[in-house]
């Protein structure tokens, strides 16, 4: 997959494709992306400025684009919390940088993944949503580790205008995402696989 012209693949032949196989009368009716959100919790590094703020540039060097910081709306006694401390950091993508990031999280990021099989079919929300949890920040090939150095998680949510998740995998899926596949799906592909075998 080339980077950068997703965008323009979405709007010249992805887009006519979804129309028939979701069997949309109105090429407005088909999904899209609207929006990428990518968070992060500073956990017990919250009080630490550097770290924050190291976090925070983590976070610009993938995206593209300046974090905000989250703050807490309640306190929290028993995770030591206050009302209205930094607890995070978030980037919210729209448009190109959007579509740059979703091409660069399915081709070159999930894909370094340990064991990866494709990505998990229980994780969306019935609401056009899909999430991802990443484990560590440095599986993206912007972030030099250094020895030592703790290393963060991620959640990456991505938007989409559909109305159910069949829309939502339908979309991804086009798009360049791979899925864990469906127990009939491997249930035909034993069966094949014995045919053959015979």
């Amino acid at each position: 997959m080339q980077t950068g012209n997703l965008r323009k693949r979405y709007t010249t032949e992805i887009r006519n494709k979804l129309k028939s196989s979701l069997g949309k009368r109105n090429i407005y009716e088909v999904p899209k992306l609207t929006k990428i959100v990518i968070n992060t919790g500073f956990g017990k590094m919250s009080p630490d400025k550097s770290a924050r703020e190291r976090i925070a540039n983590n976070l610009e060097a993938i995206t593209g684009q300046k974090p905000v910081y989250t703050s807490a709306k309640k306190a929290i006694a028993g995770f030591k919390i206050r009302k209205g401390q930094t607890i995070g950091a978030k980037v919210t993508l729209r448009g190109e940088k959007m579509y740059h990031f979703f091409e660069k999280l399915v081709s070159i990021v999930i894909p370094r993944l340990r064991d990866f099989r494709g990505m998990n079919e229980g994780s969306f929300d019935g609401k056009g949503n899909y999430s991802i949890g990443l484990y560590e920040i440095n599986i993206f090939p912007e972030i030099e580790f250094a020895r030592g150095e703790k290393s963060i998680g991620l959640e990456v949510v991505i938007c989409t205008s559909a109305k159910n998740a069949q829309e939502v995998r339908g979309l991804l899926s086009t798009l360049g995402m791979a899925f864990t596949k469906k127990s009939e799906e491997k249930k035909k592909e034993v069966e094949v696989a014995t045919r053959v075998v015979k």
